[in-house]
C-alpha cells in the first residue's frame, strides 16, 4: 500500500485570513494542500481561480494538489501550472479520452490526474491508468463541500487499486468527499491513500489529530 497522504482541501478555510489557515494545518500535519477550482458549469458553484493559486502557492511549499472541475480546462493548464499547481486532475465526464490532456499536464511538470463523479462507471478510467499519476474518485456530488459520505464509491476504489497493483503501477487513488476520522478507515481499506479531508480538518478543534486519525497514525 503506498504511503497515506492527508489532503486538507482549501475551500474550508476562512478565507478572511487565508495564509493564517494554511499555516495552521501546515502545522498539524498536512502532507497536501487540495485547492477545489470550479467554474459555474461542469458544476453548479464558483470557487477560485488562478490568482488565489497563486497567492496560496507564496504561502506554502505543500503541493498544490489542483482539482480542474472545469467544463473546458485546456486554456487553463498552463496558467494553472505557471501559479504554483504541482498536481492537476480533470474529470473523464469532459474528456472521454483524456489522452491529449493528460500529456499537456506532463509537459508542464505536473502530476497527471484524472477524477470520476459519483454516477460515473469507473471502467472508463482504466485504460488511462498508465498515463496517471492520480485517479481521484469522487464521494459527494461534485461542487459543494459539506455533503455527506457515499460509501457506493468505495467500490470503484477498490477496482482501480486492484487493477493498480496488478499493472504494477504507482498510480495514488484520492478520493474526496465528506472524508473524516469516522471513514478514513474505509477509505484506506479500500485502497485510497490520498484522503481529501476538508471541514473535518478546518473545523477540528484539534486538526493535527483529526489528521493523524485520517491519516491512520
Amino acid at each position: 500500500m503506498p504511503t497515506v497522504r492527508v489532503a486538507p482541501s482549501l475551500l474550508a478555510a476562512d478565507f478572511g485570513c487565508v495564509q493564517a489557515e494554511i499555516e495552521r494545518i501546515e502545522e498539524a500535519g498536512a502532507d497536501l494542500l487540495h485547492l477545489d477550482i470550479m467554474d459555474g458549469h461542469f458544476v453548479p458553484n464558483l470557487s477560485y481561480g488562478i490568482p488565489v493559486v497563486e497567492a496560496v502557492s507564496r504561502c506554502t511549499d505543500l503541493l498544490l494538489d489542483t482539482h480542474l472541475m472545469l467544463s473546458d480546462p485546456d486554456p487553463y493548464l498552463a496558467p494553472f501550472a505557471e501559479a504554483g499547481a504541482g498536481s492537476m486532475t480533470v474529470h473523464l465526464e469532459i474528456a472521454p479520452d483524456p489522452e491529449r490532456l493528460l500529456s499537456e499536464i506532463g509537459s508542464l511538470g505536473c502530476r497527471r490526474g484524472l477524477a470520476v463523479n459519483p454516477k460515473t462507471p469507473v471502467d472508463g478510467m482504466l485504460p488511462w491508468l498508465e498515463q496517471l499519476d492520480l485517479a481521484l474518485v469522487m464521494s459527494v456530488e461534485p461542487g459543494f463541500g459539506g455533503q455527506s459520505f457515499m460509501p457506493e464509491v468505495l467500490e470503484k476504489v477498490r477496482v482501480l487499486r486492484q487493477a493498480i497493483d496488478s499493472r504494477g503501477l504507482s498510480v495514488d487513488i484520492e478520493i474526496d468527499g465528506g472524508v473524516g476520522p469516522a471513514n478514513a478507515k474505509e477509505c484506506r481499506t479500500a485502497g485510497a491513500n490520498w484522503l481529501v479531508a476538508g471541514s473535518a480538518v478546518f473545523n477540528a478543534e484539534d486538526p493535527a489529530r483529526a489528521i493523524k486519525l485520517i491519516r491512520g497514525d
